[in-house]
């Protein structure tokens, strides 16, 4: 029962963060409740047929398939944040300035609410499919009746889920003048962690040298299977062993997101810029 509590519980944490990061991070954007809830159906069903498979999946191209898919799926989730940080860079103005009277939307949220199925979706579909997985793992191991593993997951869901939801109404509470900035730089960490994270499966596939392994080892300080490791790991992709290619992967999405946002924010810039004294 602990094992598939545990389990389940991490990787509810991770979907239930990233649900909660971009719903606080599209605040005023018109629907976005409808796209989120339809991104977490089809990525529920997206996991339900990855468990159906999970066997073809997992002896794919030489044993590799777990591996290249879970970077594949990573890999467009950080495309498709780092297009949320972005289109929110250019528009976060507008959504605030919305949010604070009427609650209405800008009227080209339709491309941003897109993007929030995929990214939801992706996430859903990926922490549930390795909860399947691993769930799969333990009952071969450990030989646990059903009951118990059932119990033991759905304890870790709803912990998982109320987690979520404790960031969330937390993410709320920030004033509206800090609110988008703060969204902002927690989606950033969000992408970076999660290319690092792709980095790390395709190590694993051997398809990327590590270049140093481990970079460092902060693994008892900073356990990755205690809570704050898990959140940590969760909102800002820490390893507590990462390799060079890892660190390379982190970095260089911080900077290439980064200026991306900058560079979005300078036409809002030069539109609000005052007028020439006479």
């Amino acid at each position: 029962m602990l094992g598939s509590a545990v389990v389940v519980f991490r990787e509810t944490l991770e979907a239930a963060l990233i649900v909660a990061i971009v719903m606080g991070a599209t605040r005023g954007v018109a629907l976005r409740g409808r796209w989120i809830a339809g991104g977490v159906v089809l990525g529920i069903i997206g996991a339900l047929v990855v468990a159906v498979f999970a066997g073809a999946i997992s002896q794919a191209i030489e044993g590799r398939g777990q591996e290249l898919f879970n970077a594949i799926v990573l890999g467009i989730a950080v495309l498709m944040l780092a297009w949320h940080n972005i289109w929110m860079s250019s528009h976060g103005a507008a959504l605030a300035t919305s949010a604070k009277t009427l609650g209405k939307s800008i009227s080209d949220g339709t491309s941003e609410c897109s993007a929030l199925l995929v990214i939801v979706g992706l996430a859903v579909l990926r922490e549930g499919s390795e909860t399947v997985l691993f769930l799969y793992g333990i009952a071969a191991s450990e030989g646990g009746d059903q009951s118990s593993m059932l119990l033991g997951g759905m304890t870790g869901l709803l912990a998982g889920i109320a987690v979520g939801y404790t960031i969330f109404a937390g993410l709320l509470r920030i004033p509206m003048r800090w609110f988008f900035t703060t969204t902002g730089v927690l989606v950033l960490l969000l992408a970076a962690g999660m290319a690092s994270q792709a980095a790390h499966f395709l190590i694993q596939a051997d398809l990327l040298p590590s270049l140093a392994a481990p970079l460092w080892d902060t693994s008892s300080l900073l356990p990755e299977n205690g809570l704050p490791g898990m959140l940590l790991h969760s909102l800002t992709g820490y390893d507590s062993r990462p390799a060079g290619m890892q660190f390379v992967f982190y970095v260089t999405a911080l900077i290439t997101i980064g200026l991306g946002m900058k560079w979005a924010k300078r036409p809002y810039n030069s539109l609000r810029s005052p007028a020439v004294n006479v």
